[in-house]
């Protein structure tokens, strides 16, 4: 009952379309290595220890440019990036060679030391030198990168919108009175 497949020989390699259902997906975006072409896009998001409002103070430019370095020394792309009072997202072209794992732990421990260097009152806060939570989310890009860029862009926006938003009635809705 088993039927035999033949093996076709391809005489082109593939090549992704240049629009897709989901976003646009440009050729140009494909890099290369010695020996493969690869496209690794993830979407990171990742907190301070506690979700501690800090990154959003005196210190987001700072914390961004930290990030931005320690990505250039690994060879890593950040493509979008957004700083919220108490987490961060990031869109990275991460090289295949080298694993999300690898990278955000050397992110999140260079990254730990370099802000405690530069901000030495932070120490008595975070003690041990532990800025970051331990875990953080990664999900793949795929074809929807302009609806993830979108998303990280209006991310600070939507969480002011958010904030704002108040629970608290002002009047009360069985007797018509003013809340005291």
């Amino acid at each position: 009952m088993s039927e035999k497949t033949s093996c076709v020989k391809l005489n082109a390699v593939w090549q992704p379309e240049e629009e897709n259902t989901g976003g646009f997906v440009m050729k140009d975006d494909i890099q290369s290595l010695s020996h493969s072409k690869w496209r690794c896009k993830y979407h990171i998001v990742f907190a301070p220890k506690y979700r501690r409002q800090i990154i959003y103070g005196k210190i987001k430019a700072d914390v961004g440019k930290i990030l931005r370095e320690l990505s250039e020394r690994k060879g890593v792309e950040i493509l979008e990036a957004e700083c919220c009072p108490d987490h961060i997202h990031m869109l990275v072209a991460i090289p295949p060679h080298m694993s999300v794992s690898e990278y955000m732990g050397y992110l999140k421990s260079k990254s730990s030391l370099m802000i405690f260097d530069r901000h030495a009152n932070l120490k008595y806060k975070y003690g041990n030198r532990h800025f970051w939570c331990r875990g953080y989310y990664v999900d793949t890009v795929g074809k929807y990168e302009t609806a993830i860029r979108d998303y990280i862009r209006n991310q600070l926006q939507d969480d002011i919108a958010n904030d704002q938003i108040s629970l608290k009635e002002f009047v009360d809705p069985f007797t018509g009175e003013p809340v005291k």
